[in-house]
């Protein structure tokens, strides 16, 4: 029987923290939170991902409480572009090894930074 790290909750994080943070930072720290629970990083568990931790950065701007995978293209075009991600909507997506250097980076700033509040 194969053990799955049990999946830790935790929630999203205080507006302040997030929402002057570029979108591209907060998509690399949600793919590498999804790769922190052992589970494929699909394009709508990412979306679900994004919107969980970040809801006011990932929703819909008439109906907040709804997440809006339209806000991922773009960004994820240029993440693969800046080969800081690889992978496709239709595949699942990875952190290169320069993409989980900078979700950990981020995923330090946001430590600090809750400290702090």
């Amino acid at each position: 029987m194969s053990k799955k790290k049990s999946r830790r909750k935790i929630g999203c994080f205080d507006e302040q923290l997030y929402k002057k943070r570029p979108i591209n930072g907060l998509i690399l720290f949600s793919i590498n939170s999804v790769f922190e629970t052992d589970e494929k990083c699909s394009f709508e568990r990412l979306a679900k991902e994004c919107f969980d931790l970040f809801p006011s950065t990932f929703s819909f701007l008439k109906y907040p409480n709804w997440p809006d995978s339209r806000k991922l293209d773009r960004p994820l075009r240029t993440l693969r572009k800046r080969k800081l991600i690889a992978g496709s909507p239709k595949a699942s997506f990875s952190l290169t090894k320069s993409g989980k250097k900078m979700a950990l980076e981020i995923a330090k700033t946001f430590r600090q930074e809750q400290l702090k509040i």
